[in-house]
């Protein structure tokens, strides 16, 4: 991909993103928190882009064919809901003419509606010799509304023989998704539309996987979608004594036979840019690698790795980003925040969930895999996460907080979803997942989340609360009339 060359009217500096400067050789990785905010001028991050950019195109041009759903003159920026409106938000119908084969939405529909195996189930692997077809997951689920219709945007990560790379599925209705079987090549096509950098400087050289996608909207120009990321490296590291748990970065569910127990591989939190959010332009955060925020030093909770890095919009001008990793010391997965003025640059606060370990209980290894939304009804924030048990099932519980920083409590002492019983599609697992605010007469939520069976496959499940009741979701079995 080629470098973006961002430019700003405030003081932001222009950020070249993927070209290597002499500047990397020999340079020392940056030390992430600091005692006060970054010194910037910024007083909004509704900042009106100068175009064009290397690697995107204006909006104006005739490269990107864009269909608007809904404009507004008022500029924007959601991320604190998975439900966006009142923005200049595109939504892009599908191109029949495209060179990319297209793969249907399910032709399980009767099954899944009816198959006791198979509920909840609503995103199964690709097709064989797909990019997809050995695992799907990551699911970053966003609902974009017109005037007398919807849009259903899905990104997630998927793999076949290759690394993991991540992919664009649409939908109408949440439900049955269309996806594509190879590269998208236009921008009205879906499938594969990032693949890992082969740049060698970079955090982000074997595999990436989506955590959130923040929509941008100004007055001058379309929409611009901002995706954080997960990136990792070949730089493998090694958790020192034994451990019941198989401690992995990133999580895995067929494992090669030649990969230990204890293997991680670093990782860091990246930042892509796109206008049609199938063409990407990495942002190259102030890491010498090109992240945008660095892992602990020493005996630090978070030296490892940093994972899944899910960022909420707070106001203009605070942005938080809740991310996990594994604390070496206490032996257990926890959750941590960032802040930021301007979504590229970060100050850690620490951790902010992390329950007692107590043995037997389904969270006893710690969570992970936040996902973080501002309640619209209340005006606070709500956690969906991945919970881990003792024997590595994981589990998904949810907590709330009154301002989103260290106040969480959980919504009840038991998980909000359990896997199925016995062969079910996710009788093994489920995690990763992602809210998305209905805002319909009942307020209920979606939850999407990843599934993984005995067989060790991996699907893309949805369950609804019960309308405002949050401590009980039903996995999806069909649209009630």
């Amino acid at each position: 991909m080629e470098a973006l060359a961002l430019a700003a009217t405030t003081s932001m500096r222009t950020i070249d993103v993927l070209a290597p400067t002499h500047e990397r050789k020999g340079y020392a990785g940056i030390t992430s928190v600091h005692s006060s905010w970054p010194s910037m001028q910024i007083e909004s991050i509704f900042v009106p882009f100068r175009w064009p950019w290397k690697g995107c195109s204006s909006p104006n041009s005739g490269s990107r064919s864009l269909v608007p759903i809904r404009s507004s003159t008022r500029p924007g920026i959601d991320s604190s809901s998975s439900n966006t409106t009142n923005h200049h938000v595109f939504a892009v119908e599908l191109d029949p003419n495209s060179a990319s084969q297209h793969q249907p939405a399910s032709t399980r529909d009767q099954a899944l509606k009816t198959n006791t195996f198979s509920i909840g189930l609503v995103f199964e692997l690709g097709l064989e010799g797909s990019w997809d077809s050995s695992e799907v997951g990551s699911p970053v689920v966003k609902r974009f509304v017109g005037d007398n219709e919807e849009r259903w945007y899905m990104w997630y990560h998927g793999r076949s023989k290759t690394p993991d790379s991540i992919g664009l599925a649409v939908s109408g209705d949440g439900v049955h998704w269309n996806r594509g079987t190879q590269n998208a090549n236009s921008s009205k096509d879906v499938g594969c539309v990032m693949n890992p950098t082969n740049k060698w400087w970079a955090f982000d050289t074997k595999s990436i996987r989506p955590s959130q996608m923040v929509v941008i909207s100004n007055q001058l120009h379309s929409a611009v979608y901002w995706l954080y990321y997960t990136g990792y490296s070949s730089e493998e590291l090694y958790l020192p004594g034994a451990i019941n748990l198989l401690v992995e970065n990133p999580e895995r569910v067929l494992y090669p036979k030649d990969q230990r127990n204890d293997q991680i591989f670093r990782s860091f939190p990246g930042l892509a840019c796109s206008q049609d959010g199938r063409h990407w332009a990495r942002m190259e955060g102030d890491h010498h690698s090109g992240a945008v925020l660095d892992v602990g030093t020493g005996n630090d909770w978070d030296s490892l790795f940093i994972a899944a890095p899910n960022v909420v919009v707070h106001s203009s001008d605070d942005l938080r980003m809740y991310y996990h990793s594994f604390d070496a010391i206490n032996r257990r997965f926890a959750i941590g925040i960032a802040r930021s003025r301007d979504g590229m640059r970060w100050i850690k606060l620490g951790k902010i969930v992390e329950n007692r370990k107590q043995i037997g209980l389904f969270d006893e290894l710690g969570i992970r895999n936040a996902n973080v939304v501002r309640n619209h009804q209340g005006g606070n924030y709500l956690m969906a996460y991945e919970c881990v048990a003792g024997d590595g099932r994981t589990s998904i519980g949810l907590a709330e907080s009154p301002d989103g920083l260290k106040n969480w409590t959980k919504i009840q002492e038991e998980p909000i979803l359990m896997p199925l019983e016995d062969d079910g599609w996710d009788s093994r697992g489920v995690g990763s997942p992602c809210l998305v605010q209905m805002n319909n007469k009942s307020d209920e939520l979606r939850l999407y989340f990843v599934g993984i069976g005995n067989d060790g496959k991996t699907g893309i499940g949805m369950a609804v609360s019960e309308g405002n009741n949050l401590r009980k979701f039903r996995r999806w079995e069909r649209f009630q009339a």
